[in-house]
């Protein structure tokens, strides 16, 4: 049995308490008032030689002109306020939304680990693979943080919609909708009620296959040696549940993220955010089993069982490339204004995270994941497994913050707040759910397969 260590314990909940303060001082600190974003638009301007300074100017010199009695030049400077307070309030705007924008990253960042995880689990199940019985602890206790981390980001996205200003999703914002053709044309599916049944449906049917796959495999640890109907009920809902993931994955990526960028979409979208989720929850796998390993238990994992992992964490990252740069080169090269937009923007605004990402999510495991012996060493698979999930942490960020704080970035008190209260929260439900039961599932059919598996 394993016990969640006091040391351990302690570092979650003052990683969560750290967190709660930073998101805090994120929300605090967002609220300015349109004098003091109009004086820092001011100083940025006088920092880059001109820019909305030098039209703040121009509008004033307009309005003095306008006290002359022109007409022409009075409808001028109208115009040229109107443009400099909408400029001014789309800035405050921007502003407001960054601690939404970071807590919902982070907080859909770990979620989409759990949920990854869970595909990953019910795939082993379907496949009757006899390779990872021995890790299927590992996996449940993962899948523990499922439930609460999707209904935090439903409920983050529907508050950013209610308690706040429509902060993450425009099309929230009645005001937005009815000025806007296209989001009306697509108001049948992004509505406020729609968003809510379909997110319970996601998570609730998400939960039913967690809590009965994890009821059924601690019961097959009590069953008869030859008693295997738990393992097949066990097999019968994991295939069934791959077909509800694979539509339910696919709409909740439509829902949860495209939708932030209503205007654009990617019919490969679903796959690039499942490619996302499932590399980053193998790779949280591999580092939750090499700390156990490493405080003596787990003693059936081997060198094969790593080396097994760190293949699908070179695969996918792979695999994931494959979808990315699909997904980019074809729209970059038709060059369709209402598709193209999307990346531009980032190519502007982020190209720093938006390359960086790239590097880390392609070269890093190519380079560091290819050659067959590094992958048993496990200082080796963690270096990787670190950077893997920076990179897709990255990359969740790049899917948010361009529709929702524009160029107004960075990676700040709240980006790192957010990711240590749902770090923190995550490892207090992970460890915790670990703690409960035998770390191995003896009563698994395959389990002697399993133990005895070598590459």
């Amino acid at each position: 049995m394993y016990t969640f260590s006091n040391k351990l314990k302690t570092f979650s909940i003052i990683l969560m308490v750290l967190g709660l303060l930073g998101v805090g001082y994120g929300f605090m600190n967002s609220h300015k008032t349109f004098e003091e974003v109009e004086t820092m638009l001011a100083n940025e301007a006088s920092h880059h030689g001109g820019g909305h300074g030098e039209a703040t100017a121009h509008a004033d010199a307009s309005h003095a002109e306008d006290t002359h009695g022109d007409d022409v030049h009075g409808t001028t400077a109208v115009d040229h306020v109107d443009e400099h307070k909408e400029h001014v309030e789309h800035v405050m705007h921007q502003i407001e939304n960054r601690p939404w924008s970071a807590l919902y990253v982070a907080a859909f960042f770990f979620f989409m680990i759990a949920l990854g995880v869970l595909a990953f689990y019910a795939i082993q199940f379907a496949s009757q693979a006899g390779w990872s019985p021995v890790l299927f602890r590992v996996m449940e206790g993962i899948t523990a943080y499922m439930l609460p981390g999707a209904l935090i980001v439903l409920g983050i996205a529907v508050a950013s919609g209610t308690i706040g200003h429509y902060n993450i999703f425009i099309w929230m914002d009645p005001e937005v909708v009815a000025h806007d053709e296209l989001i009306q044309g697509k108001s049948s599916f992004l509505n406020m009620t729609g968003f809510i049944i379909r997110g319970l449906i996601f998570i609730t049917g998400w939960w039913l296959y967690r809590h009965f796959s994890r009821k059924f495999s601690l019961a097959q640890d009590k069953a008869d040696i030859n008693d295997n109907r738990n393992f097949k009920k066990s097999f019968r809902i994991s295939a069934a549940f791959l077909v509800f993931y694979i539509y339910t994955e696919s709409m909740m990526s439509w829902d949860w993220i495209m939708s932030v960028d209503p205007h654009w979409f990617s019919t490969l979208f679903g796959w690039y955010v499942f490619a996302s989720m499932f590399v980053s929850g193998i790779t949280v796998i591999a580092l939750i089993t090499m700390y156990l390993k490493s405080k003596g238990l787990l003693p059936l994992v081997n060198d094969s069982h790593l080396h097994d992992l760190a293949k699908f964490m070179f695969a996918i990252s792979i695999f994931w490339t494959y979808l990315w740069f699909s997904q980019f080169m074809l729209i970059w090269y038709s060059n369709i204004p209402e598709e193209v937009t999307y990346f531009v923007t980032r190519f502007a605004d982020y190209k720093l995270p938006f390359l960086g990402m790239v590097v880390m999510n392609f070269i890093f495991p190519l380079l560091l994941l290819m050659n067959s012996d590094y992958k048993r060493i496990p200082w080796f698979v963690v270096m990787a497994g670190i950077v893997i999930l920076c990179g897709h942490y990255i990359d969740i960020f790049n899917m948010i913050m361009p529709a929702t704080v524009g160029d107004r970035w960075y990676i700040g008190i709240p980006e790192l707040g957010s990711i240590c209260l749902f770090a923190g929260l995550f490892i207090f439900i992970v460890f915790t759910a670990l703690s409960k039961h035998p770390l191995l599932a003896k009563g698994n059919p395959f389990i002697k397969e399993s133990e005895h598996f070598h590459y």
